[in-house]
């Protein structure tokens, strides 16, 4: 994966992490700047599955194990869009905090996609 992207991506994650965290600590349903923030990362997510079919074609194949890179990129996209999905449903404070708890937990996986790709 390219560093800055990675960098980007986890900063992406990070914020919407813990905009959403704070805000249902606070006691407040899912807004648009937390739904939205969710949104980001799911964006941010298809940037990365992009760049991971481009990449091996213009001669940067992933170092690692490939089919653990593609498992977690495709979890990530299922937990951003499940989480996102259940706010819209269930307008509690639980489910803002849950789509921070994601976010936070992506930002980790995008890490970890980092290091499998470079083969560190």
């Amino acid at each position: 994966m390219i560093e800055w992207l990675t960098i980007a991506s986890v900063a992406c994650a990070l914020a919407a992490g813990l905009i959403s965290v704070i805000s249902g600590i606070r006691g407040n349903p899912p807004r648009d700047l937390t739904v939205l923030g969710t949104v980001s990362v799911a964006v941010v997510l298809v940037v990365i599955l992009v760049v991971a079919i481009v990449q091996p074609l213009v001669g940067n194949p992933p170092g690692g194990d490939a089919l653990e890179f593609w498992l977690y990129l495709v979890t990530a996209l299922a937990m951003t869009i499940g989480v996102t999905l259940w706010a819209l449903v269930d307008r509690t404070r639980f489910a803002t905090i849950a789509m921070g708890v994601v976010s936070l937990a992506i930002a980790v996986m995008i890490v970890r996609m980092s290091i499998i790709w470079t083969g560190a």
